[in-house]
């Protein structure tokens, strides 16, 4: 069984920067993809990001293309969400996952789920 634990949500102001973490256990970590998605409130669960096995290639969410970056370390079995120049509408609860497929976009091809981290920005 995988565990997926996320870290590093908080309350940042509009234009501010925000770095998440996640840290995947239980199985070797570079067998796993790894995703963000995120929930805002009354909204249904959204991708954010996603990166592939060996931290080549990603794929990002039209609206924070350009803002977020993705990354992984797989000798530390971590991934880093690196948020910039947040805005309002990036408020929500943000969720590390992980699956077999590689980069994907929907959330039913992820297996294993962190219980969210919390991201909120100030206007």
């Amino acid at each position: 069984q995988v565990q997926v634990q996320e870290s590093g949500g908080g309350l940042v102001q509009d234009g501010g920067s925000l770095t998440l973490s996640c840290r995947a256990s239980g199985r070797s970590f570079s067998t796993i993809a790894m995703a963000w998605f995120r929930q805002a409130p009354d909204k249904e669960r959204e991708f954010v990001a996603a990166v592939d096995w060996i931290g080549t290639n990603t794929a990002y969410a039209d609206s924070v293309e350009g803002r977020f970056t993705i990354s992984r370390d797989n000798t530390k079995g971590t991934m880093t969400l690196q948020m910039n120049d947040l805005k309002p509408e990036d408020t929500a609860v943000y969720y590390c996952a992980g699956g077999p497929v590689g980069l994907a976009t929907q959330a039913l091809y992820y297996d294993w789920w962190g219980q969210g981290t919390r991201v909120t920005v100030s206007s």
